[in-house]
């Protein structure tokens, strides 16, 4: 990890991306972002999103932080970018004011005044397929297998209606325009299987085939497919549309929750097993360096090949990694009492405890801003320019170790 010293401070080096200045839009920048990390993703009492700025002011230049701090403020204007992408919100909490007088309120008056605007991934970046923990493991040189705490994918509904054979391309055309059929990277997903329809029009019906008071009986195709749930309404709209008859069959059944691959933190494996001194002084090459450096609670010499992590503060998962079987499990923030409680579990027989990697909470967090820079520049290279933040914005700047004659426990 590359590091200069600018004014005392630890700054790393910057990881742009090409492209030619003009043609994007702060809301092209935003769809590519809220693309790769769904705002659906976010936890409830989370704010993220466009914080302040335009959407239709055109965007050269876009720098992802972790922080949108003074720091990477004045960043920001320095390198001339008109987005400032944050991991961190500005406004986790509702205010009714933002003076210039306030940390916050001077922020957003910088950001207004030099004509830069402010977007926002926050947990929907932590929970998305690759997100914020999937950048961590691949800083660490994990091989990711899979969520730490899975969230369900998306709901899903099964449709199955019966069509006479003349119009069962159209209604599946117009259930698929509609949103239907999509099953991961296939469209117009569908199964057909033929049959014979028989209905009876009463009085007051309008059938398109058939005659009143006569039972009529169509040779029919029955087609099946799938639709996500909040898309139900507008699919059956569809249906209804393109269907010829006046009263359409169907059936629609809400299908069970399924896992998927997003949710909170990551469970991976090293290539090969390295001893917990080796392996965490592998997690302090791969991150930026802080006062903070890196600690660790576990035997030194205990072999390491499967770990979790979690970018950002991981104390509450502290269970599910024990769960998961692994030998490590690195994240931020590592709480006194969480910490000593878990390690406790190791006293008793059969259990089998991880290791502890605490490192400091910008730093896990910071390799996602390249895979955030990655999202843009795929979506919009050529069209702006992407640049990492070079600020350390980690609060502590400070770290010491007793001296070999401080003060010891009697």
């Amino acid at each position: 990890m590359s590091v200069s010293e600018r004014g005392g401070s630890g700054e790393l080096t910057a990881e742009p991306g090409g492209g030619r200045a003009g043609g994007a839009r702060v809301a092209d920048v935003v769809a590519a972002m809220e693309a790769a990390y769904p705002p659906a993703l976010a936890e409830s009492w989370d704010a993220v999103g466009l914080v302040c700025g335009d959407p239709d002011e055109p965007v050269r230049r876009v720098l992802f932080c972790v922080d949108p701090v003074e720091s990477t403020v004045d960043e920001a204007v320095e390198v001339g970018a008109q987005l400032l992408v944050s991991h961190h919100p500005l406004m986790l909490r509702g205010v009714n004011a933002v003076p210039a007088n306030t940390p916050k309120g001077r922020v957003v008056h910088r950001l207004v005044r030099s004509g830069i605007a402010l977007f926002t991934a926050h947990t929907n970046a932590d929970s998305a397929d690759p997100g914020v923990s999937d950048a961590l493991a691949r800083a660490i040189g994990l091989t990711v297998t899979g969520p730490l705490d899975p969230r369900p994918a998306d709901p899903l509904d099964a449709l199955s209606t019966t069509v006479p054979l003349a119009h069962a391309e159209r209604v599946l055309a117009a259930l698929a325009g509609a949103g239907a059929g999509q099953v991961g990277n296939y469209g117009d997903a569908a199964w057909y299987v033929d049959g014979t329809g028989q209905y009876r029009p009463l009085p007051g019906a309008a059938p398109a085939l058939g005659e009143i008071d006569a039972v009529h009986r169509e040779p029919e195709t029955r087609i099946e497919t799938v639709l996500p749930r909040r898309l139900r309404r507008s699919v059956l709209a569809a249906l209804r549309a393109a269907h010829p008859y006046e009263e359409p069959a169907f059936d629609l059944h809400e299908v069970a929750d399924l896992p998927s691959s997003r949710g909170l933190g990551r469970i991976g494996e090293l290539p090969a097993a390295e001893p917990l001194s080796a392996f965490v002084r592998r997690v302090a090459d791969a991150l930026p360096p802080t006062a903070w450096g890196v600690r660790a609670a576990g035997d030194p010499d205990r072999p390491i090949r499967a770990v979790a992590v979690c970018g950002g503060a991981g104390d509450s998962y502290l269970d599910r990694a024990t769960a998961a079987g692994v030998d490590a499990y690195v994240t931020a923030d590592l709480r006194h009492h969480p910490a000593g409680e878990h390690l406790a579990r190791a006293d008793v027989p059969g259990a089998r405890v991880p290791a502890l990697v605490d490192v400091a909470h910008w730093a896990s967090e910071w390799p996602w801003c390249d895979q955030a820079a990655g999202v843009v520049r795929a979506a919009l290279g050529g069209t702006v320019e992407v640049l990492v933040s070079t600020r350390r914005t980690d609060p502590w700047t400070i770290g010491a170790t007793t001296s070999p004659t401080g003060r010891t426990p009697a």
